[in-house]
């Protein structure tokens, strides 16, 4: 990739992208100044505005990033081999639980980046809105089609609908987001998360 000047750039762009994620997660959109994120970056003011056009143009690029990071990596668990829909449910959550915790062991971001964004620049940037609301269609249509299988199956008895599960589930994921980033430990995200699970396969009533 060439600059105005017809120079080959000097850094890795997504790279770049990827520190300023890391800034951003940890900081917010307004606590992370310019010198944040040209020191996370390792560069000059100049080529930060020179490359990504303004501090809310880095933010969107960095937020997709990390977006479709975790997106992806929630279809490579739910399109394993080898697994019903309930176990594939079951180690999503698994996943979600972990990478919280390695999160606080690694001193990275406060909660989920999507969370805190949604809670509060979503509102105020159309653009960031948008990329948000396409990554929850995207889960939302992965969940479905999860559902869906089990369903089919019979191994998932619940009469909710799949689409009506597979928001339940989304709400699920963030809960277990915002319990973490209120303290809760790993046993007790791994309680929420076996707990959820209980409506894919309801028990009938005593005496049904």
């Amino acid at each position: 990739m060439l600059t105005a000047m017809g120079r080959p750039r000097l850094f890795d762009e997504d790279r770049a992208v990827e520190a300023a994620c890391r800034v951003f997660w940890t900081k917010g959109y307004e606590g992370a100044s310019t010198e944040d994120l040209c020191e996370a970056t390792d560069l000059r003011r100049s080529s930060v505005y020179n490359t990504f056009k303004s501090k809310a143009d880095l933010f969107r690029r960095a937020l997709s990033h990390y977006v479709d990071t975790m997106t992806d990596r929630q279809i490579a668990v739910l399109s394993e081999d080898g697994y019903n829909a309930v176990e594939r449910i079951r180690r999503l959550l698994a996943v979600i639980v972990e990478a919280e915790m390695e999160n606080r062991r690694s001193g990275y971001g406060s909660g989920c980046f999507t969370v805190n964004t949604i809670t509060g620049l979503a509102s105020k940037d159309p653009l960031v809105a948008e990329i948000l609301d396409k990554d929850l269609k995207r889960r939302l249509s992965l969940l479905q089609s999860v559902i869906d299988d089990g369903k089919r199956a019979g191994i998932i008895s619940s009469p909710m609908d799949a689409q009506d599960l597979a928001w339940y589930f989304v709400a699920v994921i963030y809960g277990i987001r915002v319990a973490a980033q209120s303290g809760a430990d790993e046993a007790e995200l791994v309680c929420i998360a076996s707990a959820s699970t209980a409506v894919l396969a309801p028990r009938p009533p005593d005496g049904g």
